[in-house]
């Protein structure tokens, strides 16, 4: 059974996806963070190689999470992109 979340994009990562989010169903088999990258990877290449990046941090809620965590209790998923300051 495919379960409702909602994908935040941001900085470079949100031209990459054509907008700042997308609410979308992901079916039972993606469990993990990367598993979440290569199901967006099956349907949209180019937003999954720029995923894909290791510099990429992935947040559930409002934490940053490894790529191998479980995602199935998140509502939703943020995509970070390297971030610079001074």
């Amino acid at each position: 059974m495919a379960r409702a979340v909602r994908l935040r994009f941001y900085g470079r990562l949100r031209e990459a996806a054509g907008g700042a989010e997308r609410q979308v169903a992901l079916p039972e088999h993606v469990q993990t963070a990367d598993e979440l990258v290569a199901w967006i990877a099956g349907g949209d290449g180019a937003l999954g190689e720029a995923l894909a990046r290791p510099s990429v941090k992935v947040a559930a809620g409002e934490t940053i999470i490894p790529r191998d965590a479980d995602i199935r209790q998140a509502a939703e998923i943020a995509f970070l992109p390297p971030f610079s300051g001074g």
